[in-house]
């Protein structure tokens, strides 16, 4: 209800901020993140906060929404006095590196570096030359002269060398003069330059540490900690760019000062989705993990919780079907939620149900691996012959794989491809996004079955098999822009997510037979 409410005001309030849901706005679109915190009072009413992620509008100040843990663009406060002593320091560096003077006198070194470098050079290899020149001398001399013409020939060469290596110091010792004469110049104007660069280092580094302790965290307890002080333990040892600005923080911050006592929290997207990572209008999506888990462990400390989901052993009760089985291998149907190897938490998986089963078996077992949410058909090796085999075959590409999927929505084309390129999310693990500049090639090729219900029923052939690929390329707005039902990292979370690999055909690594193995997903609808 909290939600509804709050996406009813956003709809109806009349916003600067450009969201990219109205047509005609010329500024770039903005999504932004939103949350709601339903919350008891000490009189035991029930009532819900909200808030929103980074700010709106270009401030943090809004009717309805909770303030910042720390408002650093409040006027007059230490960031803003700071950071208008950094836009001073700032135009002064951009005025003095535009001064003429300056690009001549760069020039005029510049050129005269070139000069020396030529110059040295050629008189370097003139050197060689001329050594190797006398050794060949020396050499045949050796053979035609009498001693004592080839003792007063070797003195002659050995004048030659020292004053060929006299010219070489000389001439490195001009250039060296000359050039300390232009880089005086030069450094007339630079010496300022880089003053005033080194005092914007260190004064942008101690806004930032008087930023990280500006942002006091409280908890139920009653105990603060900063920004710094959470990070310190954390893999870079500092936060990352905007941590407590996010509104889950916010929120539990508004709570804890006002002696509020939070039920429940749910975030969502308000929006135009994000060029790289999956964002969907209006849909709901957990904390993030980079900026917010740190935060938030210490905000929720002493608040009775929910079992961690990612504590739970998903396959517990479930079993694993066998489709084929012979000496050398198996082809097993896994069921959905569930590991394909150990995880961090979890150590039941495929594979140690098969090191279980075949406690003689060789090698890996495991040939390739299937998302713990996906379903349907994996390889098994039972020596490490065979592994070794079929995964060549997954190296090559020769083996081919079809994905059954149900998509939350119509795709209008019959068939296409998809070449996104994914890496991970690096503030948000396990997420995946779309990145042309660091992302692993990752294509898709795939054709529509059948459209039921307003969802379509869809086959998906990866050409690469990179982590969530498919998940990624159904649910992003450059691919088919239709999240997998089920989906809770990129679209509604369900009972399961509906995708299953369900046909795979590979050569089989003794009889070198073309195999070909199905297994119908139980959630397709096809009639």
């Amino acid at each position: 209800m909290a939600a509804q409410e709050l996406q009813a005001y956003l709809m109806t309030h009349d916003w600067e901020h450009n969201f990219g849901l109205v047509e005609g706005k010329t500024d770039l679109p903005i999504g932004k993140m939103f949350g709601v915190l339903v919350i008891e009072n000490l009189k035991g009413e029930i009532g819900y906060l909200t808030a929103f992620s980074g700010k709106l509008n270009g401030t943090n100040q809004h009717p309805i929404f909770v303030p910042s843990v720390f408002d650093m663009f409040e006027e007059d406060n230490f960031f803003m006095k700071g950071m208008k002593e950094l836009d001073i320091i700032n135009k002064r560096v951009v005025e003095l590196e535009q001064q003429p003077e300056l690009a001549v006198a760069k020039s005029v070194f510049e050129k005269e570096e070139a000069k020396a470098n030529d110059d040295l050079t050629n008189e370097r290899a003139a050197v060689k030359a001329a050594k190797k020149i006398r050794n060949q001398r020396r050499k045949e001399a050796a053979n035609t002269l009498t001693d004592a013409a080839l003792a007063i020939l070797k003195e002659e060469l050995k004048e030659e060398s020292l004053t060929k290596s006299r010219t070489l110091k000389r001439l490195a010792k001009y250039w060296e003069e000359r050039l300390a004469t232009e880089k005086k110049k030069l450094e007339f104007y630079t010496d300022e330059i880089d003053s005033l660069k080194e005092k914007r280092k260190n004064k942008s580094a101690e806004l930032q540490k008087q930023l990280f302790e500006g942002y006091q965290f409280l908890n139920v307890k009653g105990d603060t900690k900063s920004l710094f002080d959470i990070f310190i333990n954390t893999f870079d040892n500092k936060p990352p760019s905007g941590a407590g600005e996010c509104a889950a923080p916010k929120l539990l911050q508004y709570a804890f000062k006002n002696n509020l006592k939070p039920i429940a929290i749910a975030e969502f997207w308000w929006g135009k989705s994000p060029s790289s990572e999956i964002r969907k209008h209006q849909m709901f999506y957990p904390a993030c993990r980079g900026k917010c888990e740190p935060i938030l462990a210490h905000m929720l400390d002493g608040i009775e919780m929910d079992e961690n989901p990612l504590l739970i052993n998903p396959a517990e009760g479930k079993t694993i079907s066998t489709v084929f089985e012979d000496e050398h291998l198996v082809v097993i149907n896994k069921p959905a939620e569930f590991l394909s190897v150990p995880g961090k938490t979890v150590q039941d998986s495929v594979w140690l149900r098969m090191k279980q089963r075949f406690p003689k078996a060789t090698g890996p077992l495991i040939v390739h691996r299937l998302d713990m949410s996906t379903s349907g058909l994996m390889l098994i090796a039972k020596s490490k012959e065979v592994h070794k085999f079929l995964q060549k075959q997954f190296e090559k590409r020769t083996i081919k794989k079809r994905y059954v999927a149900l998509l939350d929505g119509i795709v209008e084309k019959k068939e296409g491809a998809i070449d996104l390129p994914i890496r991970v999310d690096l503030d948000n693990r396990p997420q995946q996004l779309v990145c042309y500049k660091h992302g692993k090639s990752a294509r898709t090729n795939w054709k529509v079955v059948e459209h039921i219900d307003k969802k379509t029923l869809i086959h998906f052939f990866p050409v690469t098999g990179r982590t969530h690929q498919l998940r990624v390329h159904a649910a992003h707005a450059d691919g088919l822009n239709t999240p997998i039902v089920g989906d809770d990292l990129y679209g509604l979370r369900g009972e399961r997510l509906h995708l299953h690999a369900e046909v795979l055909e590979f050569e089989h690594p003794v009889s070198r037979e073309r195999m070909r193995v199905e297994v119908e997903a139980e959630f397709s609808l096809r009639r």
